[in-house]
């Protein structure tokens, strides 16, 4: 069988690929495409790291994609329901022209606590692992 080798820095690109993009992403909010274009790229580079042959690489994705797609549908349900739920708490979620503009910052600044500051982690601390390269069996197609 045919041996490919994955360096320790595709192993480490890897680790930390997920984190990037969705640092960026969540920073660009504000201009809407882009962070559009990553929840659909996101799907696909998700996919193909969650096969890593490293569990170390998979280690590192998990919770990078747990923190964004836990976002992303925290996101879905405000701002479908935002209307219906304020009727619930009056004024609080209130849509009006005075307050939109300032209920988008609150959004934008509370994704990137959530996002940003332990991606930002994740991505220090795979900088830091010891990666090392590894040979894997390649299976005729």
């Amino acid at each position: 069988m045919p041996v490919k080798t994955i360096t320790a820095d595709q192993q480490r690109r890897d680790a930390q690929l997920f984190n990037i993009f969705s640092c960026i992403a969540v920073g660009l909010m504000p201009l809407i495409i882009p962070t559009l274009l990553w929840v659909a790229a996101s799907i696909f580079v998700h996919a193909s790291i969650a096969h890593h042959p490293n569990q170390r690489v998979r280690d590192y994705l998990y919770p990078g994609g747990y923190r964004f797609y836990g976002l992303v549908g925290v996101l879905v349900v405000v701002l479908n329901f935002s209307n219906i739920m304020s009727s619930w708490i009056p004024g609080v979620l209130h849509m009006g022209p005075l307050r939109l503009p300032m209920f988008w910052v609150w959004v934008w600044v509370l994704s990137l606590l959530v996002i940003v500051p332990l991606g930002l982690r994740d991505i220090r601390r795979a900088r830091a692992e010891p990666w090392q390269d590894m040979t894997v069996e390649m299976a005729h197609a």
